[in-house]
């Protein structure tokens, strides 16, 4: 549980460094995403998952 916590700590302060760095960007990219179909949006969900379980098992394995 204290493995998940951090990670889930690691993902607000890498959304919140773009939210709060870079709000054009983020809302240019919130503006892509509603235009793109919703099977691209899950591939790139499944591939940013698939990669995110790759660097936890290269580092913790």
């Amino acid at each position: 549980m204290h493995d998940f916590l951090t990670a889930l700590g690691l993902v607000l302060v890498v959304e919140g460094v773009i939210y709060g760095g870079f709000p054009g960007l983020a809302r240019k990219l919130a503006v892509e995403m509603l235009s793109m179909p919703e099977s691209t949006l899950r591939a790139a969900g499944l591939f940013a998952a698939a990669v995110g379980v790759g660097i936890v098992w290269l580092v913790r394995g």
